[in-house]
């Protein structure tokens, strides 16, 4: 998931005329904070325009996180299926997932805005929610831990919480770089191969270069073999790239790991038993969230990582 440079330009418009004078819309939600609108910002659908953050849909699980985070869970109407497992979402509708959305469930919220990342869709939801009027802002995908800080910041701007944005961002930041240090301080240096399976849909993939979890695996000071082999973004798990990768660790999602039956099930996919990794039942998990997470979590997710790569 490549990232792109976000740049951000908001602008308060004014009350009554006064062209000098910031105006706060405030959200009709109650506890929601008084919002910095109308806002514009730079998008990957090219400049954006958010009047009213009232009703948010955000489109994917770590976005839906860094709304919470900036304080907005009272103004968000639905989450996509991978925001529905967060606490704060119990209760809200939900409209698909993030690769699959179903724009016509988005549009019943009747939201003032929508938010996710580029690589959300399909396209043709977009353009529907767009049809009908909602803003729709897209972030850069993330593909390191430190794109997390924009992406806050360019949320909280679009929503009119500059300034809880700024105090987020650098609170990730110093998380991250807290848990960076550490990795870098760690003994050991484990061959980490991340592997994407979903058994269910009998799809199994390694990881390689530009797929979020190798940015991940490198700051916990980890070697990821997909990149080391010459894998861009991921590639076809098979018994020869297993034994030519040669991992300490074998690192999945805790939604893969369960789709196929746990650690034994892992230990039966094409070549990891031929593995220093296999032999050993190195296997470890983590949440979809945390590892693939492009929002306030990266930091204590990256702590976590270093733990389980050097334990």
């Amino acid at each position: 998931m490549a990232a792109a440079v976000l740049s951000i330009t908001a602008f308060a418009t004014a009350c009554g005329g006064d062209g000098d004078k910031k105006s706060d819309a405030k959200s009709d939600k109650p506890g929601a904070p008084a919002a910095a609108l109308p806002a514009t910002v730079d998008t990957t659908l090219g400049k954006v325009t958010v009047k009213d953050a009232s009703r948010i849909v955000p489109l994917g699980g770590d976005i839906a996180q860094t709304v919470y985070a900036l304080g907005l869970a009272e103004s968000v109407v639905g989450v996509d299926t991978s925001g529905a497992v967060l606490p704060e979402s119990k209760g809200k509708p939900t409209f698909g997932n993030s690769r699959s959305l179903n724009s016509e469930g988005i549009l019943a919220q009747r939201p003032t805005v929508a938010i996710g990342s580029a690589s959300v869709g399909p396209r043709t939801a977009i353009d529907q929610l767009k049809s009908a009027g909602v803003p729709v802002v897209l972030v850069p995908d993330s593909s390191k831990p430190e794109d997390a800080l924009t992406r806050i910041q360019a949320i909280a701007t679009a929503l009119g919480v500059p300034e809880k944005g700024k105090t987020l961002a650098d609170r990730t930041s110093g998380e991250i770089a807290t848990a960076k240090a550490k990795g870098a301080q760690a003994t050991t240096k484990p061959r980490v191969a991340f592997l994407y399976i979903r058994g269910q849909a009998n799809l199994y993939q390694i990881g390689g270069k530009g797929l979020g979890p190798d940015s991940m695996i490198t700051a916990a000071g980890g070697i990821d073999t997909g990149t080391e082999l010459g894998i861009e973004m991921s590639g076809a798990l098979t018994p020869e790239s297993m034994v030519a990768a040669k991992p300490d660790v074998i690192l999945v999602f805790q939604k893969g790991l369960e789709s196929v039956g746990g650690v034994e099930g892992v230990l039966k996919l094409p070549g990891v038993a031929q593995t220093p990794a296999g032999q050993n039942r190195k296997v470890v998990a983590m949440d979809d969230l945390e590892l693939g997470s492009g929002g306030p979590t990266t930091g204590v997710a990256l702590d976590k990582l270093v733990d389980l790569l050097h334990k």
